[in-house]
């Protein structure tokens, strides 16, 4: 996004994030909490279980008429555990292909601040570092979009002319 500056702010913005976790909760018949703890049980990789979240295509990358798929199902990997972890996983890989798409643009890169509802869940926040590859920090719930316009607004106000 442009900037009051003449700069870009970097940001990956999806579709498919808290959506993804309320389909698969929906899915299992759990509710979040329930969804992050069988998660968690599972082992990174999900077993080789892999979801593609693409429930209503996608806005990074941009693939707008794209639909989701679960490969690599075997008796061995598909449990509810391992279906929960790849719906972490797969959500924040979308993530992560936004990075890749910053990273193209040699923006530097030391963090990701995780906002939304997705943000909240604890599977969420200790399998993003992993799967982003960066420390991950959760600022606490806040109407951010709306105070970062208020902020480029005020500067934009207080400039001479």
């Amino acid at each position: 996004f442009a900037d009051a500056d003449g700069g870009f702010l970097p940001i990956v913005v999806t579709l498919n994030a808290a959506r993804v976790l309320d389909a698969i909760a929906r899915l299992l018949g759990v509710d979040h909490a329930e969804l992050s703890d069988l998660a968690l049980a599972a082992e990174s990789g999900a077993g080789g279980l892999t979801l593609v979240p693409y429930f209503e295509g996608e806005r990074t990358p941009n693939l707008p008429d794209a639909t989701a798929s679960l490969t690599g199902m075997t008796l061995a990997s598909s449990t509810r555990e391992n279906l929960a972890r790849a719906a972490v996983e797969g959500m924040l890989s979308g993530l992560g292909a936004g990075l890749d798409a910053l990273r193209d643009l040699d923006v530097p890169l030391e963090r990701a601040l995780l906002i939304g509802g997705a943000a909240q869940s604890p599977a969420v926040r200790a399998i993003a570092p992993e799967v982003l590859g960066l420390p991950v920090e959760v600022p606490p719930p806040g109407e951010y979009v709306a105070l970062g316009a208020a902020r480029q607004a005020a500067r934009i106000a207080a400039l001479p002319g």
